[in-house]
């Protein structure tokens, strides 16, 4: 069974940090680039970030860029967001995807909020 399980994810501060996980398991997850996806109340998906199968190339959108870090730790099926200089339009459902989207995590709650 194809599974993937976000943590991390809680109610902090602007400016604070978070940083999300997302352990992998039922498939072959150092062949699949990895990526974030939000989505915000309201609104429709976001993309985030993506990395490549050996995390050496990743991609981030604009909205973040320069603030969220990807990785990934093939050993142990999880890749990470590292959320820094958080702002309240971060706040969303956060889910980890693999590349093609074909499997999905349940997603984790992040809430910046004063």
């Amino acid at each position: 069974e194809v599974q993937l399980v976000e943590s991390g994810g809680g109610v902090v501060q602007p400016g604070g940090s978070l940083r999300l996980s997302c352990a992998a398991s039922g498939f072959a997850f150092s062949s699949y680039d990895m990526m974030w996806v939000r989505q915000a109340p309201g609104k429709g998906p976001e993309w985030v970030s993506v990395i490549d199968t050996r995390g050496i190339g990743a991609d981030y959108a604009a909205s973040v860029k320069g603030r969220f870090t990807i990785s990934r730790d093939n050993a142990k099926n999880t890749v990470y967001l590292q959320m820094n200089s958080l702002k309240p339009e971060d706040t969303a459902l956060y889910y980890c995807a693999s590349g093609g989207a074909y499997f999905w995590g349940q997603g984790t709650q992040v809430t910046v909020s004063s």
